[in-house]
């Protein structure tokens, strides 16, 4: 190998973990063997080692490397080019580059160093963490290795054919963390190219460094992983997908990002790698301790008693991963009810969702490697766990309280009427802007005084407004009541399509997403509006008031009968008839109209306004609309006569015929004001039937769109029940065929009882022995006729059911066969006795020839006592 692949010494170091068992000396040696002496890493050896014996394996290791080989001894600073091993009966951590022992939890029993280890590392070094796993029993370092890939580093593990033991290397690469997979004495060289091609030790770049250096390649990539795995990724963090794509690009061994670019159009099964480590699926039982204890202490109490009566409370998970905290929450609520003992029935549906359908596939399966005791306390073990040997499975009780299903947050639709919603850990990898219109979905989803869970590193943000946290440093928060219950805009159509539009009330914007905090701009302009402007009106294009600014009381009044917000309905006296023709006109033409020195009658005053009435075309939320602006103005003055002397000589008979005519003009007037005034009131009245048949209208339709956004999250959940009945149909069905295939194979005859001595299955072998037909099922066994001479059989089965402890008995046939006859209590998967079990072996063989023997041997016998008497005889004589 050569020493030019080495990492510059400008760079800082990184820290290799290798995990190995007591029986992987070999690998062990092969690995270092071809490290060469200047590779610049530091590389630390955990392993399983007996606590009580002196450890032999620096001595062993340095006949193969020049490089130091020492034990790890507490407070070491790790240094470059040398090699450290866990000594025996402790365990290893790593913090700033310094080795820290620890004492075990215990000393014997299930000890996990190689996870914790390398968890410390991942914790340490984040993406510059590199893990190995080389030959081994069990499955210790699989986790480890997940929460290095959770950091972006890289993992590289030994092929399980080339390894002495191949337990802990098949357990990394079923479990999908291996990045590379090699024989031992090849990894050195994989782990100096990986190292070459990526930038260990620098620090993480920010958002802008990432778009400063991007050129348009992450788009480009975010682009073909959408057309090649139809998931977008544009709304996460560029800064998280270039960490992810640098350290695809380190393990392909390519130096420029528009070679992977190529690399990635020419292999599809690369995108969904891609897409698979993007998702950073990454969780375990009971994670962070403290959240926990709040939930079981505080808010499951607190959903209990607000529901005095019993209740099924909902919970969601979205985000689940491989579903630990699912199971996590439903083992805390079982504890809970079963500590409180409420008088009245509590369940709680849990949905858990995730965009990676492997994942979904690993929840439902509900099986878990036996590493999961280090995060499990041996009571809820024993409590919700059955042991099986792939691991650990979840009891039934628990699995059933989950329901999985795939979902994408960003697009599909929410699960509503939630008392409970956790979305720990993923909002970090998202835009600041897509995490606060999930923060407003959340709020939408939860019921009033639901709690929202969210992770360690993440919080509410400016939906302050929307959530109370609760004491402590748990980020769980409380829902507090909103003004209007509004859904956040901006997201994609198919999830916008889902709501109506009505819900998010009549002033909320077209576009956009969450609202900005006040600002002194907000209130500096609030404060000129209020005092300084002019007052105005937004209506619709019928008049409907949607929006007040400042103080129009002095042009408009509510109208007598039932309220209206119609703008000619409520228009004051003198001004309603002006203002409905202005309307009109402007409207139709779409063109601004002025009216001047408008004479408007109210409480008793009289005074002029100017009204402009402006039709709205931008912005684009307001198109549509009109916009009516009031000001107050001077009345029109009074003409001075200039010829007040020459009227003077006017005569008074023509005053006098000027005064009759005016008095007959006012009683026209008058006449068309009564005329006008009654044509008004009967406009009004038939305004007002259509007002509110529009509203009935209105109402009906939001009734109609709330029951159907109902329908659709009614039926959305019963696809979801539908899709896990079906997967539980497939698996019962696989596993009636392969139990039927094994009782067959078998040829013992095998009858199947439950707790009251019925029929309930039984093999085609049994037919010979006991008359049963497929109709005989659900019978008792005493009304059925067998050629068996075993009266016993019913006492016996009692016998079993009441002592546990199994009978065995050789019974004949009226024909001259006879059958070991086996009968066993029939044990649940929660260890539960659910009838019985009984075999019959043919053991006529045995039989007979136990009957020649017998006969052969009598025969003997006579010979024998024969021969002896003539010898009595011959000896008398």
């Amino acid at each position: 190998m050569k020493n030019n692949d080495a990492l510059p010494a400008s760079v800082p170091f990184p820290i290799v973990g290798i995990g190995a068992s007591a029986g992987g000396l070999v690998a062990l040696e092969q690995f270092l063997s071809n490290v060469p002496l200047d590779s610049g890493m530091a590389f630390v050896i955990v392993q399983h080692l007996d606590p009580h014996r002196e450890g032999m394996l620096v001595e062993l290791l340095q006949r193969h490397t020049s490089m130091p080989i020492v034990e790890a001894t507490d407070q070491a600073q790790v240094e470059p080019d040398h090699v450290y091993v866990i000594p025996p009966g402790r365990d290893l951590s790593v913090l700033n580059g310094v080795l820290h022992l620890l004492e075990p939890p215990e000393p014997r029993g299930l000890r996990l160093p190689i996870d914790f280890f390398f968890k410390s590392l991942a914790d340490d070094r984040q993406q510059n963490s590199m893990g190995v796993i080389l030959s081994g029993m069990g499955s210790d370092g699989t986790l480890g290795l997940r929460a290095i890939r959770h950091a972006a580093g890289a993992c590289f593990v030994q092929t399980p054919a080339e390894a002495q033991f191949d337990s802990m290397p098949r357990s990394a690469i079923d479990a999908g963390v291996a990045d590379v997979v090699a024989p031992a004495d090849e990894l050195p060289g994989k782990i100096l190219a990986y190292v070459g091609r990526v930038q260990l030790g620098a620090p993480a770049e920010t958002e802008a460094e990432v778009d400063q250096k991007d050129n348009g390649f992450l788009d480009k990539v975010i682009l073909l992983l959408r057309a090649q795995t139809g998931h977008d990724f544009s709304l996460y963090k560029k800064s998280t997908i270039s960490r992810r794509i640098e350290r695809r690009m380190g393990l392909h061994q390519l130096a420029r990002i528009s070679d992977y670019l190529r690399y990635l159009r020419e292999n599809p099964a690369e995108s969904e790698l891609l897409f698979n480590e993007l998702l950073i699926g990454v969780t375990s039982f009971f994670r962070d301790a403290p959240v926990w204890e709040q939930l079981k202490a505080e808010v499951i109490p607190a959903l209990l008693a607000s529901h005095p009566d019993g209740a099924v409370l909902r919970a969601w998970s979205p985000g689940c991963s491989t579903g630990e905290e699912a199971y996590s929450l439903a083992m805390i609520f079982k504890e809970v009810i079963e500590e409180t003992r409420p008088a009245h029935r509590f369940s709680l549906q849990i949905f858990a969702s995730d965009l990676d359908k492997d994942a979904i596939s690993t929840c439902r399966a509900g099986v878990y490697p036996r590493s999961i005791t280090s995060d499990v306390p041996p009571a809820r073990l024993n409590r919700f766990f059955v042991e099986d040997v792939s691991g650990y499975r979840v009891c039934n009780e628990i699995r059933e309280m989950v329901i999985f299903a795939e979902q994408n947050l960003i697009v599909d639709p929410p699960f509503t009427k939630l008392d409970l919603l956790s979305c720990r850990n993923l909002l970090i990898y998202l835009e600041s802007e897509l995490q606060a219109k999930l923060i407003q979905l959340f709020h939408y989803s939860l019921n009033p005084g639901g709690f929202l869970v969210l992770g360690s590193a993440e919080s509410v943000g400016a939906a302050a407004g929307l959530f109370a946290p609760l004491a402590g440093k748990s980020r769980i928060y409380r829902r507090l009541d909103a003004p209007a219950r509004v859904l956040p805009m901006g997201f994609p159509a198919a999830f916008v399509q889902t709501f109506p539009r009505s819900w998010a009330g009549a002033d909320a914007p077209e576009h956009g997403g969450v609202i900005p905090a006040p600002n002194l701009q907000m209130l500096v302009d609030r404060l000129v509006l209020l005092r300084y402007a002019p007052a105005a009106v937004l209506v619709t294009d019928q008049g409907d008031m949607l929006y007040f600014s400042g103080k129009t009381g002095k042009y408009l009044e509510p109208a007598i009968g039932k309220p209206s917000l119609n703008l000619f309905a409520m228009a004051r006296e003198g001004l309603n008839q002006a203002l409905s023709e202005a309307f009109h006109r402007a409207v139709r033409g779409k063109t601004a109209v002025d009216l001047k020195n408008v004479k408007v009658s109210g409480d008793g005053v009289s005074q002029y306004v100017d009204v402009a009435i402006q039709p709205l075309e931008d912005p684009p939320g307001l198109r549509g609309m009109a916009l009516i602006v009031f000001k107050d103005v001077a009345g029109p003055s009074r003409r001075k006569s200039a010829k007040a002397a020459a009227d003077a000589g006017d005569s008074s008979a023509r005053v006098q015929e000027l005064m009759q005519e005016l008095q007959h003009s006012r009683e026209e007037a008058k006449s068309t004001r009564e005329e006008m005034q009654t044509s008004q009131e009967e406009l009004k009245s038939t305004n007002e039937e259509l007002q509110s048949t529009n509203e009935e209208l209105q109402s009906t339709n939001e009734e109609l769109t709330t029951s159907k956004e109902e329908m659709q999250s009614i039926n959305e959940e019963l696809q979801t029940v539908n899709h896990e009945l079906q997967a539980k149909v497939t698996e019962l069905s696989r596993t009636s065929n392969d139990m039927k295939n094994l009782l067959d194979s078998t040829e013992i005859a095998t009858l199947f009882l439950d707790a009251a001595l019925n029929v309930r299955r039984f093999t085609a072998q049994t037919t010979r022995i006991i008359k049963l037909i497929p109709g005989d099922i659900g019978r008792p066994i005493t009304d059925i006729v067998t050629d068996l001479t075993y009266p016993e059989m019913v006492q016996d089965a009692h016998d079993v059911l009441r002592t546990l402890v199994f009978r065995e008995r050789d019974v004949s046939t009226a024909e001259g066969h006879w059958f070991k006859v086996r009968t066993m209590p029939y044990r649940t998967q929660e260890n539960r006795i659910d009838g019985l079990v009984i075999t019959f072996s043919d053991i006529t063989t045995n039989k007979k020839l136990e009957e020649e023997l017998r006969a052969t041997q009598a025969r003997l016998t006579a010979l024998l006592e024969n021969s002896k008497r003539e010898g009595v005889v011959d000896g008398l004589s």
